[in-house]
């Protein structure tokens, strides 16, 4: 379910990292080569990057297949950063959230995706969503399983967590409430990448003190990409990428 990319480096057009590679995630969101559940990710698209000198991202998101946008196709062409985070979606569930939807997620420096799916969903997660404040909820961009897992993250962000500690510690509780769900997150505040692998494919590529990607899969054949076990937190920046086990919920 979906495909999904953070990048830090030097800057580069957003089409290099997104689109001209072999496998890019453009390809991927019709033949992905080591997606673990379905086959097409045409529910949405989406990518976010900073601009020197501005902290928070700019968002460029659309409810169809990244294929079918023309205008993208320009924008990769001349838009230019040092770090973002992308994505192609394949919806858990058909609604009617339209681009609302689709990742990147954002709020202050933070962008936010979930490869993955919520066992059960709604129903599974209804007593975690009551820990939540009714303005968070109510704050929500969208109904769907990947909108609540963010507004989890960002609730513990917002409380002081680090970036590691809230995604390790929503990993494991959604996991609890929902065994079987599959949590593949990735954040990026444009300095950082932070990310679990937890149900399906993840993998980096890194050239310490210049750059560094982590991505659902790789979208060529260097043999310098590296795959995250299951069950690992990931936290990198441009110099290196820390690997730590996550703990399975407790029964």
């Amino acid at each position: 379910m979906c495909r999904h990319l953070a990048f830090l480096g030097p800057e580069e057009p957003l089409g290099k990292l997104l689109t001209d590679p072999a496998h890019s995630l453009f390809r991927q969101s019709w033949a992905p080569r080591r997606q673990r559940y379905g086959t097409v990710n045409a529910d949405g698209f989406g990518v976010g990057w900073y601009a020197e000198g501005d902290p928070v991202p700019a968002r460029y998101r659309r409810a169809g297949p990244i294929w079918g946008d023309q205008s993208f196709a320009d924008l990769s062409r001349v838009v230019r950063s040092c770090a973002l985070l992308a994505a192609v979606r394949d919806a858990t569930e058909a609604g009617a959230d339209g681009e609302a939807a689709a990742a990147p997620f954002s709020a202050g420096t933070w962008l936010f995706s979930h490869n993955g799916a919520i066992t059960g969903w709604p129903r599974t997660l209804a007593q975690v969503a009551r820990g939540l404040p009714a303005a968070e909820l109510l704050s929500m961009e969208a109904r769907c399983d990947s909108a609540l897992v963010w507004a989890l993250v960002l609730h513990r962000l917002r409380s002081g967590d680090d970036e590691g500690q809230a995604l390790a510690d929503t990993v494991v509780e959604v996991a609890a409430a929902a065994p079987g769900s599959r949590l593949n997150l990735l954040l990026t505040n444009g300095e950082t990448i932070t990310a679990t692998a937890w149900g399906d494919t993840l993998w980096y590529l890194t050239e310490p003190g210049r750059r560094t990607v982590v991505a659902s899969e790789p979208y060529d054949d260097d043999p310098h990409w590296r795959e995250v076990p299951d069950r690992t937190l990931l936290a990198a920046s441009r110099t290196d990428v820390l690997l730590t086990p996550l703990k399975e919920p407790t029964a």
